[in-house]
């Protein structure tokens, strides 16, 4: 591909009609994300007020920002390769001082995360930079504009990462909003203008292969998460009742992405001829709520688990409902994204989920968990067998 410029040489090969796979690096490197899912979950289980929502929510846009960022560019460059190697190594390293500081953000160890995150971006894209060579003119132009607009947000990140209380959050805020609207606006910069949708090309098959595998970071945390609390817990009939509504939801989310979802998005974007705008928009925003549904049913499991019995509170009824019904919608915008048509058995799920968060105060959370998770599969089933019988109309 470069032999004249060594640099080139770091860029995957593509080989037509060869999907490029998943490489045993990229994995490993996600496996600091099983450990920051983790700590979102347990941070928002214990500060589940308005404030520490917004909080563990912006935290939760910062990781998947920095891993989906991360993947975008090991789709372009070759992860066999050491120099791409020691720079997932290297990012394995500020992802897990960023997972480590989680729980104190926004406290004492806010610095310390802003830091990890801001590096993590601004060197992952200088590195890619660097490995572009000067005659893949579109792709270094690409890299400048990233690398503008989040050594911009760096700047937020640190600045709120040295300020206090209410400053911090708002200057975060201003960061997040600031790089999630760069997508949109195309990384806009002085002089180089708008990068084009045809410059932002990916091998579809490996970024559809990768953002499923976000998906089982998440529901592989919930389910870890719920044996640990289970063990540790007297084995009673409602404790054990409230392990196996866990562990159904979760078979029952895995059900409903994997069985039909995950396949067809990655057939059509490996044939699509906007690879780029589909990946932006199925796998880089609608990626969001979907994993965003599995982390807040993953700490209704533990209340659940550890209060299975009584009326269910106002944070279990969020979280139990909550967590399925965000779930749902994540998933019903990205078949939408993939087929071109919304999903009734998505849609059913949603209202039913809406209809029983309205009287979900008067269940217990056993019962709650229950009928969420009865819920989901009704959902995976209907869709099962609608798409079996017309595979190219909505169910």
């Amino acid at each position: 591909m470069a032999a004249d410029n060594p640099r080139g040489a770091m860029f995957r090969v593509i080989v037509p009609d060869q999907p490029s796979r998943v490489t045993y690096v990229e994995l490993f490197f996600d496996l600091v994300f099983v450990y920051a899912v983790t700590q979102i979950s347990h941070t928002l289980l214990g500060r589940f007020t308005p404030l520490g929502a917004v909080q563990v929510t912006l935290l939760f846009l910062a990781v998947w920002w920095v891993w989906v960022y991360t993947a975008w560019v090991t789709n372009w460059l070759n992860p066999e390769l050491t120099p791409v190697r020691v720079l997932l190594f290297l990012m394995m390293l500020g992802g897990l001082v960023l997972s480590t500081s989680i729980p104190t953000a926004f406290e004492g160890r806010g610095l310390w995360f802003a830091i990890a995150y801001a590096s993590m971006q601004v060197g992952r894209t200088a590195f890619w930079l660097f490995a572009t060579p000067p005659h893949r003119i579109p792709v270094r132009h690409n890299a400048i504009r990233i690398l503008t607009w989040l050594s911009v947000s760096a700047v937020l990140w640190i600045a709120g990462g040295l300020a206090e209380g209410e400053t911090r959050l708002w200057f975060w805020i201003a960061a997040v909003v600031f790089e999630y609207i760069s997508p949109a606006a195309r990384f806009w910069v002085p002089r180089l203008g708008f990068s084009s949708i045809e410059a932002w090309a990916v091998e579809g098959g490996h970024m559809a292969e990768r953002c499923a595998g976000f998906i089982i970071i998440a529901l592989g945390e919930a389910v870890v998460v719920n044996g640990a609390t289970f063990a540790e817990l007297s084995w009673t009939g409602e404790n054990i009742l409230a392990f196996l509504a866990a562990l159904l939801g979760s078979i029952a989310m895995w059900w409903i992405y994997f069985h039909k979802g995950a396949e067809a998005g990655s057939e059509l974007i490996s044939k699509s001829a906007e690879s780029g705008r589909l990946a932006r928009l199925a796998y880089t925003y609608l990626h969001m709520p979907i994993i965003a549904g599995i982390i807040l049913t993953a700490v209704s499991d533990e209340l659940v688990l550890k209060h299975p019995t009584g009326h269910s509170d106002f944070r279990t009824v969020l979280s139990t409902v909550g967590g399925p019904l965000v779930f749902l919608v994540g998933t019903i915008l990205f078949k939408h994204a993939i087929r071109g048509f919304l999903q009734l058995s998505h849609g059913v799920g949603i209202v039913m989920l809406l209809a029983l968060g309205w009287f979900g105060g008067e269940l217990s959370p056993l019962w709650l968990s229950i009928a969420t998770t009865a819920i989901l599969i009704v959902v995976a089933v209907w869709e099962s067998v609608s798409l079996r019988a017309k595979p190219e109309k909505a169910d």
